[in-house]
């Protein structure tokens, strides 16, 4: 009987929100779960996502918490404000250095990691990662224009997924999008309803690059 494979999922939270976007549909974190659950034995679940920490509401809290929860360890860092050459003011939260830490950390216990991200400041962790022997798969998208992956970070992939193939196994329901997100309260308990994916709007919060 051939072993199970050991399966990890990294998702860059604010690019996984982008290109669902730009697909027109929003990730169900439930049965994204269950998906690859059933795939292997999903070891980690880790979602890196930055915090506008002075914000009265953050629309993103109540789906972070929800992960808490519910099966994915959550990895954020508040956000940092600065201002650029032209004065305007701008947020930086990029979680490059956190995902890449945790990857080559847990690569030794891992046989696939399932990297959810186009950024293409990941090829160098991809090749690393494979010359410890993982395989890596990298979900993002070709067919928004222009593509959501860059071009060196989807040829280093041993396999490439393209999220709108993925859109009928964990896409949410249209029709179970909640219609007063704002006064949504979240439900700790495991199982509990998952918050709307929709309702976030933290997306720039990771554009600037470091």
């Amino acid at each position: 009987m051939a072993d199970i494979e050991r399966i990890a999922l990294f998702i860059d939270g604010a690019n996984l929100y982008a290109t669902a976007k730009s697909l027109g549909f929003d990730i169900d974190y439930k049965r994204l779960l269950k998906e690859f659950h059933s795939r292997g034995r999903l070891v980690r679940a880790f979602y890196y996502t930055a915090l506008v920490e002075d914000q009265e509401y953050s629309s993103i809290r109540p789906l972070i918490d929800w992960l808490d929860y519910n099966g994915y360890a959550v990895v954020t860092k508040p956000t940092k404000e600065f201002v650029d050459s032209l004065g305007r003011r701008k947020i930086k939260g990029n979680m490059d250095i956190e995902l890449a830490v945790d990857a080559m950390e847990m690569a030794d216990h891992l046989d696939h990691i399932v990297l959810f991200s186009g950024d293409g400041d990941f090829r160098s962790l991809v090749e690393a990662l494979q010359r410890k022997g993982v395989r890596v798969s990298v979900v993002s998208t070709i067919t928004t224009h222009p593509p959501m992956v860059a071009d060196e970070l989807r040829r280093q992939a041993d396999e490439f997924v393209d999220l709108i193939h993925l859109a009928q196994k964990i896409g949410r329901d249209p029709a179970e999008r909640t219609e007063r997100p704002a006064r949504f309260q979240t439900d700790r308990r495991p199982g509990s309803q998952m918050p709307a994916h929709g309702s976030q709007n933290f997306a720039t919060a990771e554009d600037e690059e470091d």
